[in-house]
């Protein structure tokens, strides 16, 4: 059996503020021409369709046209709901979409009730274990102590059960939305840690023909029968180096394992630069970035001036610029006190301006300062005259009343 595994689609989601929409229709177009022309058997995706609970209408059309797509094709399809996903709302019609093909998995209590499809060889049995937030399924799994091993372990138990009476020659294939230890996380992915542990090991999925995993956004193999897919596009500049691409797994009569990366459309390349301004502008060897989404990190000791308008002149898609200086380490055992002691008002603001910018302020704006604490002290005493005012006031008619009596 052909099985093509996908994960962490995003539906929805931007990238730094750029709309990522059209990537994710042309990649739903890519899914659907390789399905087609790699004669696939069954399609799997490991949660995280959507970005967030409650998707943009726009998010929610693009998943539509996706299922009858595939529908059209009559090839099966097998998904779970991740993290991201509202699974009570991705499961909306799940009977009734699962007569076209399209088999939603998103209840926790149905993880040993599997989709079974067949080949030439027998049938396959295909598992779905949508994200299981440890604290909410604990007593559906009979969990004393929350955590994401015991209840995905408690999960396998029952996969492993039903898997045990099917009929000899049945081979297992698992969907699971989990951080399994070995796996590399990036910077987009939304942490899962409970209790201090965020992983499970692979060895929790002993005994299954293939694990198809999602939630880690890069593309990775824990075993030869555990993988993740990874995201089919960057959603962060921690990506830069991933090569996005779906898994083609063959699935032999006796459970033998063949997988082959196919990649996926890449709208713009990232690249992430490192330097003084000038030299970022002035490099040669950075012109190949001119083209791509843009990381700039600014050594400069002092924060240039207008940095973003300027490096846009050169890299017109830079989304993120930051700030990094090479300055000499402030010595940590000086405490605040003794840094400020013996300096008035005006110099610990000058001060401060250096410690951000790397440069303290120029004449111009040492006396913007100047004026700025003056103007603070004039009202000060202004609003202390007001004070003694009242006070005099109320001493003077304290007098006339003891001269009356």
């Amino acid at each position: 059996m052909r099985i093509l595994h996908t994960s962490d689609w995003h539906l929805g989601r931007a990238f730094h503020r750029v709309s990522m929409l059209g990537a994710q229709a042309e990649f739903i177009g890519h899914l659907v021409a390789t399905v087609r022309e790699r004669d696939v058997d069954a399609v799997v995706v490991s949660g995280d369709v959507y970005d967030r609970a409650v998707p943009p209408l726009a998010a929610v059309e693009l998943f539509d046209d996706a299922l009858h797509r595939l529908a059209e094709l009559g090839v099966p399809t097998v998904m779970i709901s991740g993290n991201h996903d509202s699974a009570r709302r991705l499961g909306v019609g799940a009977g009734l979409i699962g007569r076209a093909g399209i088999h939603l998995r998103t209840e926790p209590a149905a993880v040993g009730t599997p989709v079974v499809l067949g080949d030439d060889h027998g049938d396959v049995a295909f598992y779905g274990l949508p994200y299981l937030e440890p604290a909410l399924v604990k007593d559906e799994f009979g969990v004393e102590k929350p955590g994401h091993e015991a209840v995905l372990a408690a999960a396998m138990d029952r996969v492993r059960a039903d898997f045990a009476s099917r009929a000899h020659g049945t081979r297992s294939v698992v969907l699971a939305h989990a951080f399994v230890t070995g796996g590399a996380a990036s910077d987009s992915e939304r942490d899962i840690t409970v209790g201090g542990v965020a992983a499970v090991p692979s060895g929790v999925f002993d005994g299954v023909d293939y694990v198809a995993l999602g939630h880690l956004h890069g593309s990775q193999t824990i075993t030869e029968r555990v993988r993740y897919s990874g995201s089919p596009l960057p959603y962060s500049f921690s990506e830069a180096d991933h090569r996005k691409s779906m898994w083609l797994v063959d699935l032999g009569p006796d459970g033998e394992l063949d997988a082959e990366r196919i990649d996926c459309p890449v709208p713009r390349a990232l690249a992430r630069i490192r330097g003084p301004l000038e030299e970022l502008l002035e490099d040669p060897r950075l012109a190949r970035y001119e083209g791509a989404w843009v990381e700039a990190t600014l050594t400069d000791a002092v924060r240039p001036a207008e940095p973003m308008a300027r490096l846009t002149e050169r890299f017109p898609h830079t989304l993120s610029l930051v700030f990094e200086p090479d300055r000499a380490p402030e010595d940590r055992d000086v405490s605040y006190g003794q840094r400020l002691k013996g300096r008035g008002d005006q110099q610990i603001a000058e001060d401060f301006v250096a410690h951000v910018r790397g440069a303290g302020p120029d004449e111009r704006e040492r006396e913007v300062l100047q004026d700025a604490f003056d103007a603070v002290r004039a009202e000060d005493a202004s609003l202390q005259e007001g004070v003694r005012g009242r006070q005099d006031d109320h001493g003077r008619g304290k007098n006339l009343r003891e001269v009356a009596r």
